[in-house]
């Protein structure tokens, strides 16, 4: 009934209202009706359910009023008072005026949308994300969930109420709601949107209290694996099911899903390729990297590619990925990163007497890893070619290449920048070389040729990568 009466009161004022009389000296007083011109915050004024909505617009910070009552256009969804009601017993407000007046302009700022948005196009979308003009992590506006497989819905908690859509404005429109949206958490968005649901069970079911420390205060950035992406990662993994994936590594590979801080779609794309870490664990405490490249699209390790970026939330934000990020080892970062397509060619060269990928894909834990990588850019091994005389890769005799390459790993050990020094002794695979550090860090080997370190710590899940700017060679004499 309350419904009813509502929308029969909106019908009443936005349809006609007497305006002007008319009158000659000939005719009686004719009544001429015209349509009412009302804004957004004088169509909320003149519907007695959305009263509470008119008060809390005064109370906010922020002038919200004369927001409102701006050119915009705006689309605001308008909560009942039945729905802030609700909203304020469920927050342990006894009032209204108990808000944090802080706090409540930015819950009202969550239902205002710049621009005029019809239900017919969200409808059309079926389903997606919209910016409010709310202020979420790292001053982004914050993000909604539409859903329209059943009515209208927002962030899974609020329905546009049954004939409440498209009430028209001068400055905009309004759709009237049942329910307050609240300020939301990247799990909250998760918990929204449905396609998030394999993801927020495997948050649950892992190790580490994941969804308390993904409700925390962050900033985070959530690379988001769709229900798709779950269950190709466990077909991969030849698990049936998300209960057979053992708790602890399962909370590894979420947690390398997780950046600390917030890094936009357009962080990204400025910096175009790179490392950055995430919060897995390799192991003794090392921190495992991820590798971005952002050149064509956004791809992370070379396999995991941004279906939708920037869902913003109060504690971070979301990019939805289309495959599951698995823990890396040196070879995956090495495939991963085109600047070592060369050193990747030379691992694998077929006439090869020594499986070096096989090796170096060694997990941790098992002989022969960890290891120590100092990885050659495309750039060195060309170099290497002029230096030698050779024409190409293949050229090289297989003794020699086999015998280089042994200079470029270390077994056994995870060689952190950190621990390197002036005249460290680097044992190899191939056999020693000298580390220093002052004037920069730099690798010396057998013949006195010296490379620079250019890039350090890659971490992997079962060694390390640095990253070298001229190939290490055995002795030639």
């Amino acid at each position: 009934m309350k419904t009813q009466k509502t929308l029969k009161t909106i019908a009443l004022l936005l349809v006609v209202t007497l305006v002007s009389f008319s009158c000659s000296d000939d005719d009686d007083n004719n009544i001429i009706m015209q349509p009412m011109a009302l804004n957004i915050v004088e169509t909320a004024v003149s519907v007695p359910d959305l009263s509470i909505l008119v008060n809390a617009l005064q109370m906010a910070d922020g002038d919200l009023v004369s927001v409102l009552n701006g050119n915009g256009p705006f689309t605001v969804l308008a909560p009942t008072n039945e729905a802030f009601n609700n909203f304020l017993q469920a927050n342990n407000f006894a009032s209204l005026s108990d808000v944090p007046t802080d706090v409540l302009s930015q819950v009202l700022l969550n239902h205002v949308i710049t621009g005029s948005v019809p239900s017919s196009a969200l409808a059309g979308q079926g389903s997606g994300y919209a910016k409010t003009n709310a202020m979420g992590a790292g001053d982004n506006y914050m993000s909604l969930y539409f859903d329209t497989t059943n009515g209208v819905r927002f962030n899974n908690v609020a329905s546009v109420i049954n004939g409440g859509a498209d009430v028209s404005a001068t400055n905009g429109v309004v759709h009237v709601i049942d329910a307050v949206i609240g300020l939301p958490s990247v799990v909250d968005h998760a918990l929204a949107n449905p396609n998030f649901s394999n993801l927020t069970a495997a948050l649950g079911a892992a190790d580490g209290n994941l969804v308390d420390v993904l409700s925390s205060a962050g900033p985070f950035t959530v690379l988001a694996p769709g229900n798709m992406a779950f269950g190709e990662f466990l077909s991969e993994n030849n698990f049936s099911g998300l209960g057979d994936v053992p708790t602890d590594a399962l909370a590894q590979v979420l947690l390398n899903h997780v950046l600390t801080g917030v890094t936009t779609s357009t962080d990204l794309v400025n910096a175009e390729f790179g490392y950055t870490s995430t919060n897995a664990m390799a192991f003794d405490d090392h921190m495992m990297s991820l590798y971005f490249n952002a050149t064509s699209g956004v791809m992370f390790n070379g396999k995991s590619m941004v279906v939708a970026a920037d869902v913003v939330g109060t504690n971070g934000i979301i990019h939805a990925v289309d495959t599951v990020i698995g823990l890396p080892t040196v070879v995956d970062f090495a495939i991963a990163d085109p600047n070592f397509e060369t050193l990747v060619a030379a691992l694998t060269r077929s006439d090869l007497t020594f499986d070096f990928v096989g090796t170096l894909s060694t997990p941790y834990g098992t002989s022969p890893a960890p290891f120590t990588v100092f990885a050659p850019t495309n750039e060195a091994f060309g170099d290497l070619l002029t230096e030698l005389n050779f024409n190409g890769l293949s050229d090289i005799p297989e003794p020699t290449l086999k015998a280089t390459l042994n200079h470029h790993a270390v077994a056994g050990l995870n060689v952190k920048s950190t621990s390197l020094s002036d005249d460290f002794t680097v044992p190899t695979l191939g056999g020693n070389i000298t580390a220093n550090i002052t004037g920069g860090a730099t690798l010396t080997d057998a013949n006195d040729r010296v490379s620079n370190i250019i890039a350090v710590d890659v971490q992997a899940s079962n060694g390390v990568i640095h990253v070298i700017n001229k190939v290490v060679l055995p002795p030639l004499n």
